[in-house]
């Protein structure tokens, strides 16, 4: 099976996909999303911070979905990365690989791009919309582990601007700093994990289907600042927060299945997630209706 086929055939917006490939073609370990073309006038990230920087909350969330469905991403978010994973349950080998952006979302070129945090209202919308799936505390973890760079956490003292678009800009240009020193070494496209806390899918957000579930911005060393957290409402999101797009197909046994059927399942659930039993949801809540 071809890696456009395990793209194009999962049920990504129409306009953009085609289905012609043939099952005998081999997975390849480069996926590709399919994203609307970035058009020469899109704004580059600065220019898209700025121009979002005085707006509401839900007319800001607005502007950057409406930007991201035009295609306004850098290149290098687009061509996934494979993560595997393996396991023994009752008896039976288990080897899965799942494929993520190399990066979290963000906004413009690769010249100058701008990492968005999100709300899971936002951020489930996407993933609606790419045929994804946000990732569980389990395979945060994996993804830092596999990733080729591993950024030190750079935090920000806790004030009341850290959910506003100016602290956005000023991290997203220390991360920007920190990861100019390694691209020689590792350039756009590489994995990347240290950086954010990640917006991800737990078994908390059936009993607090109101509430964002956070986890991750490890150290070097592996140890994460943010254990899982369910504490802020599911219209919160700081500077610290980040999206990181994991296609919902992946391979489990070298078959073609999806994500969130494995997270359903009583067993084979221990292959994604760490936390006690099933999945029973997974995904968040995008009416409307949750913002304030």
């Amino acid at each position: 099976m071809s890696s456009k086929l395990i793209i194009l055939c999962i049920g990504l917006i129409t306009p953009f996909v085609s289905c012609q490939e043939t099952a005998s073609d081999p997975v390849t370990s480069e996926q590709v999303l399919e994203i609307r073309p970035r058009q020469d006038k899109a704004l580059s990230g600065s220019s898209f911070a700025s121009s979002i920087e005085s707006l509401e909350l839900v007319q800001r969330e607005e502007m950057i979905f409406n930007a991201i469905l035009s295609g306004n991403l850098p290149s290098f978010l687009r061509d996934l990365v494979p993560i595997e994973t393996s396991l023994t349950i009752e008896d039976t080998a288990y080897s899965l690989t799942f494929f993520v952006m190399p990066d979290y979302l963000s906004i413009g070129s690769d010249d100058d791009h701008f990492l968005i945090p999100l709300t899971p209202i936002l951020a489930q919308k996407i993933m609606d919309q790419f045929g994804s799936i946000l990732p569980t505390r389990k395979m945060v973890d994996l993804i830092w582990e596999a990733s080729e760079v591993k950024l030190t956490p750079a935090p920000i003292p806790p004030s009341a601007n850290m959910v506003t678009v100016e602290v956005f800009r000023d991290h997203n240009e220390m991360v920007r700093e920190a990861r100019a020193e390694l691209l020689a070494d590792h350039p756009l496209g590489s994995l990347v994990s240290g950086h954010k806390k990640d917006v991800i899918l737990s078994n908390r957000i059936a009993s607090k289907p109101d509430k964002v579930i956070i986890y991750g911005w490890h150290y070097p060393h592996g140890e994460p600042i943010q254990p899982l957290y369910s504490g802020h409402v599911n219209w919160y999101a700081d500077y610290s927060h980040g999206v990181r797009v994991v296609l919902h197909e992946c391979l489990l046994n070298g078959t073609m299945v999806g994500l969130s059927e494995i997270l359903h399942d009583p067993l084979l659930y221990q292959l994604l997630s760490d936390e006690t039993g099933s999945m029973e949801t997974t995904r968040y809540d995008t009416a409307p209706s949750n913002y304030p």
